[in-house]
């Protein structure tokens, strides 16, 4: 069926708003709750599954990569095909993913299934602001928006506390598979219920997918993240750094291929033009900065926790719950001030959060036996910074875009959340394994390796306030953006 190019099919306001809303949170909440969930059964699965420190890097950057990969395309698919289709389509293939997650029997087979997962997740959540937007009236946008940012705290909650759950709890003696099995349930309601509310939608004149650039970018990406992940248990071999020059060099194809797309007058997957303006540059390498240092702490503190401490998953989960609770406590604030003090908010929380790791470098490396006060006290400095940094970065970074280029360079944003979350992952959390290998056993090696990565987060950190200087000084967004852009999932 075709649709004239003229017109966008817009979906008639939803009869049933609220559970069309809570289908698309249901859903957004399994894919972040999966970014947080698998860092607290890691070294259950590493034991389990006998996998290496390589490995285990994999099935946390690979689900990041993946979805990033799928974001980019992925609001282009639901505009020429529908998303509605494309929503229940990536659903439907998150739970199945999620149940080959579970049934893994090797790490091997894990990161593949998470490599489907993320890709499942991204073609569904790059439907979410569309269906809202094409669905909903205005007044139930703004609740619906809203609800989102609410699920996504309870999201970065509900991840340690659950996957610590789950684990201790061995519930039919599954252990860490529980951690996937449970989206499948989940997952099959939100389905059975999304198809009898979510009105279809589309945008025909959005133009064609820009395969052969989705092509470039995601090799680039793996060409660059593969010696990084691997080098170590390559004995960092000098074709190993010819594949990550490469990689290098096909991400600068990629740009000269979309400014090729852009002079032909069709459309990229990202306009090269965005990087002439300082704000949107500067803001896409603060983000890579900023969430690259999230996703390879919570990694490495739960490692750190239970390999290096004893400590049970749960205990690892609950130690980590002040972090939860300061972003929760501050990212009110960061909403409410963003639209006067938002460049400001951006520098504040970002150098909150390197303080947290200065202190907790120092209560790890001060402190024997460190109990859980110790640990939350700079977990709660973290979350407080996050939560004021976070909620309006997107925004802030989109204030020095023109009007017409705001959907566009809010989609990269979040790719590019997702990836600064790999690369962090793979850079950092190769090197807490090197020192790992490098040092002699002993009861503190699990420790002196976090304290040697924990300097370098809070540097990056540093880096991305640094960067949020050259932003726009408020969050002001242009008429219709908000819709378009979705937070990054980090």
């Amino acid at each position: 069926m075709t649709t004239p190019a003229s017109t966008t099919t817009v979906a008639p306001p939803a009869r049933t708003p609220i559970a069309l809303v809570g289908v698309i949170l249901v859903a957004s909440f399994m894919d972040l709750l999966d970014v947080t969930i698998v860092a607290v059964a890691a070294p259950d699965i590493q034991t389990s599954l006998n996998a290496t420190p390589t490995q285990l890097q994999w099935m946390i950057a690979a689900y990041a990569l993946a979805l990033g990969a799928a974001l980019v395309t992925g609001g282009r698919i639901g505009d020429l095909y529908g998303r509605r289709r494309t929503f229940l389509l990536g659903l439907a293939g998150f739970v199945l993913a999620s149940a080959a997650c579970a049934l893994a029997p090797t790490a091997d087979l894990l990161i593949t299934t998470r490599v489907l997962q993320g890709l499942m997740a991204g073609l569904m959540v790059a439907q979410v602001f569309g269906i809202i937007r094409a669905s909903l009236t205005r007044q139930q946008m703004g609740a619906a928006l809203g609800a989102y940012g609410g699920v996504q705290g309870v999201a970065a909650i509900a991840g340690p506390l659950l996957g610590g759950l789950l684990v201790t709890g061995n519930v039919f003696d599954l252990g860490w598979r529980t951690i996937f099995w449970v989206n499948v349930p989940i997952g099959l309601v939100a389905l059975a219920i999304g198809r009898r509310v979510i009105p279809e939608s589309r945008e025909p004149r959005s133009g064609r997918l820009d395969l052969a650039g989705a092509s470039l970018l995601a090799s680039a990406l793996v060409l660059i993240l593969l010696p990084i992940v691997q080098g170590q248990a390559w004995g960092w071999p000098v074709w190993g750094w010819a594949l990550l020059a490469a990689g290098l060099a096909m991400l600068v194809a990629f740009v000269v291929f979309e400014r090729r797309v852009v002079a032909a007058g069709r459309q990229p997957l990202f306009d090269p033009r965005l990087l002439r303006n300082r704000a949107f540059s500067s803001g896409l390498v603060a983000s890579l900065a900023f969430f690259g240092g999230i996703a390879s702490f919570f990694l490495l503190l739960s490692i750190q926790l239970q390999d290096g401490t004893g400590r049970t998953a749960l205990a690892t989960g609950l130690i980590t719950l002040p972090y939860a609770l300061g972003s929760m406590l501050t990212s009110g604030v960061g909403v409410a001030l963003a639209p006067r003090y938002g460049r400001l908010l951006l520098i504040i929380g970002s150098l909150t959060i390197a303080l947290s790791h200065v202190v907790m470098w120092q209560v790890i490396t001060r402190v024997d036996s460190p109990m859980w006060w110790h640990l939350g006290i700079p977990l709660l400095i973290g979350g407080l910074g996050l939560g004021l940094a976070a909620p309006p970065l997107v925004n802030v970074i989109l204030a020095g875009v023109p009007a017409a280029a705001a959907g566009a360079a809010g989609g990269a944003l979040s790719t590019v959340n997702q990836v600064g979350g790999a690369v962090g992952v793979a850079v950092l959390g190769t090197m807490f394994f090197t020192r790992i290998a490098q040092s002699p056993p002993s009861s503190t090696v699990f420790t002196d390796a976090f304290a040697t990565v924990l300097p370098w987060q809070a540097a990056l950190y540093l880096l991305a306030a640094a960067l949020m200087t050259l932003l726009p000084p408020t969050s002001s967004l242009h008429p219709g953006s908000a819709d378009t852009n979705p937070p990054g999932n980090g």
